[in-house]
């Protein structure tokens, strides 16, 4: 098989898995070191870098999990104890979580929609990165991506904004592939 017909294998056969799916072992820090490099050579006009990353790992996961709960809480004082845990919980679904954030800024040159688009890519990239090195990946993004309180509980900064929370694992069961879009009902010629 040539390289063009792996690579497109590859690029055919990703599918976005239930993060509910993934499971450990988790990419080790040289797989995880190649994901980055990979997702970082994006397009990326004025080679601003308006992206970077957050990693939870480990008891960091749940750490993170306490400042969203914490936040849902204030918001949500009645809640059963259950949607606590589970808000609790929304980083621990998977080994490792990649959050890729936004620092996308007004330039004389680059609309910071071009800088954002730039850190939507590296998180097509860090999906395709975890395929290619045999595991499985889900972007969310969820209503705490959002929510200025629980950014700042995370540590970004009042102008960075979450673009996705990249979640990636092991698949613990085979995924049934969706229904993709008709081309033609997507196609247009000028």
């Amino acid at each position: 098989m040539t390289l063009a017909g792996s690579a497109l294998d590859l690029l055919k056969s990703r599918k976005s898995p239930k993060v509910f799916d993934l499971a450990f072992p988790g990419p080790n820090a040289a797989e995880l070191d190649t994901m980055l490099a990979i997702a970082s050579r994006v397009p990326d006009h004025g080679k601003l870098a308006p992206w970077r990353f957050i990693l939870f790992e480990g008891e960091a996961r749940r750490r993170a999990g306490e400042a969203i709960a914490a936040v849902f809480m204030a918001d949500n004082p009645e809640a059963e104890p259950e949607r606590v845990a589970i808000e609790k919980a929304r980083l621990t679904r998977a080994p490792l979580v990649i959050a890729v954030i936004s620092k996308a800024a007004p330039h004389v040159k680059i609309p910071e929609w071009e800088q954002t688009l730039s850190g939507a890519a590296a998180c097509t990239l860090l999906l395709l990165a975890a395929h290619a090195q045999g595991y499985a990946a889900t972007w969310l993004t969820e209503w705490y991506a959002y929510d200025a309180r629980v950014r700042a509980a995370l540590g970004l900064s009042e102008a960075e904004r979450i673009i996705g929370f990249v979640h990636i694992g092991t698949l613990a069961r085979p995924q049934d592939d969706r229904p993709r879009p008709a081309l033609p009902d997507l196609i247009s010629r000028y």
